[in-house]
């Protein structure tokens, strides 16, 4: 029997998609929009980053965390900055030290996380031996492992030249680290082989765009900058990134946040709008974890309105999956949607 209330879904039934050869990326995300499950989130997403970046009103934060610089994602945020589509960057000192490795000449390579596993390039040949086993191997050989890439350690001796060489003597008593990181850009462009790969950094300080890093200690260029604090007046003052953070955040019309990945990069990035009058009016989150765990990183948008983090009336969405695959795609819809430029 009717009663009169509105039914609760709506009339406009979903869309059965065709994928055929030669769509573009555009093509595709208006696929995931006449879908349902995830894909429809990815392409809400492409609309509100769309948004993001197409409106110069908006200041948008990027949060940046996880291993995008070594699972091949650096240039793909090297060029939203240069393009000027991130105004300011949240992100780890891991990621730093990776993308400084990569500018300074040192590269990572394709590997495997189970000696079991096909190398994904087909070289060699899969053996019998344990996971223990296989890590101990590369510990003797010098290698580091993040997952299925490969990192040779010596790249981290010449990142520790580059640091006490380029960056760190230019500082003499104690800094903020926005004023490193840009430091740290502009020698990694200098030293860069191809200015085409001078990556995030560099990108940052050539265009302006403060890089914060609020848990530099838990890296090894954080350790390195310690290290280098032991022998010298250097030091890095973590409270004194939040006065400009603020104050670009209280300055701008608008406010955009797109976060990749969860830890303190979120966290950093969101909590910067209990210090002001306003919030985020836009939201874009891509992440692996679920909510339903209780933590930060899977924690939704929605959640941070509750705190005052983000406007009543945001737009916003949570993406779930692995960011490798998301970014890529939301970043290249969001650009082909463009109006002014991308």
């Amino acid at each position: 029997m009717d009663d009169g209330r509105a039914r609760e879904f709506d009339e406009a039934p979903l869309g059965q998609p065709r994928v055929t050869a030669g769509m573009r990326v555009e093509e595709l995300v208006d696929a995931y929009a006449a879908a349902g499950g995830g894909a429809v989130y990815l392409a809400e997403a492409v609309e509100i980053l769309t948004e993001m970046f197409d409106d110069a009103s908006v200041t948008t934060v990027m949060g940046l965390a996880g291993a995008m610089v070594p699972t091949g994602m650096r240039t793909i945020v090297a060029d939203l900055i240069a393009d000027g589509l991130v105004d300011i960057l949240v992100t780890t000192g891991a990621t730093l030290t990776h993308d400084a490795i990569e500018a300074i000449g040192g590269a990572h390579h394709h590997g495997r996380p189970d000696p079991r596993a096909p190398h994904p390039t087909g070289a060699g040949h899969p053996d019998t031996g344990d996971r223990r086993a296989h890590d101990e191997q590369l510990r003797t050989e010098g290698v580091d492992r993040i997952y299925n890439v490969y990192l040779p350690q010596e790249h981290f001796a010449a990142f520790e030249r580059h640091l006490r060489e380029e960056v760190f003597p230019h500082f003499d008593g104690p800094t903020d680290i926005a004023a490193m990181t840009a430091r740290l850009g502009e020698a990694n462009a200098a030293v860069a082989p191809d200015p085409r790969t001078a990556g995030i950094a560099a990108a940052a300080a050539a265009h302006e765009v403060p890089v914060y890093c609020p848990a530099i200690q838990d890296s090894v260029l954080g350790i390195q900058a310690w290290m280098y604090s032991q022998i010298s007046e250097f030091t890095l003052d973590a409270l004194a990134d939040m006065t400009a953070l603020s104050d670009r955040a209280f300055a701008a019309d608008r406010a955009g946040a797109f976060v990749v990945g969860g830890g303190v990069p979120k966290n950093y990035t969101l909590q910067t709008m209990l210090t002001i009058p306003g919030a985020y009016d836009l939201g874009v989150q891509l992440t692996m974890d679920p909510e339903h765990t209780g933590g930060l990183s899977g924690a939704s948008l929605d959640e941070a309105r509750s705190w005052g983090k983000l406007e009543p009336d945001a737009r916003n969405v949570t993406v779930l999956g692995d960011a490798t695959i998301t970014l890529p795609l939301v970043v290249a819809g969001a650009r082909g949607r463009m109006t002014h430029n991308g």
